[in-house]
């Protein structure tokens, strides 16, 4: 598996499988899935991903840190 970013486009991929591209469905707003011939997901393509992916996992990831036993990490 691969993940690659591009910020200008603000476009997150999510390659799961190297192979040709059969069939691809908007699955939810600006969220592509891409399918081989056999009917898997090989690929995921995110649109507006600094809104949708990476802003909510820096939120859990915050929200997280603030909860997190101290404790532990020391």
């Amino acid at each position: 598996m691969k993940v690659r970013y591009d910020p200008k486009a603000d476009i997150l991929y999510i390659l799961i499988r190297q192979g040709p591209v059969a069939d691809t469905d908007e699955v939810d707003e600006d969220v592509w899935f891409e399918y081989d011939e056999a009917g898997n997901v090989i690929g995921i393509e995110i649109w507006n991903a600094g809104e949708r992916v990476i802003r909510k996992s820096l939120m859990e990831i915050e929200k997280y840190a603030k909860t997190a036993d101290r404790s532990v990490r020391a």
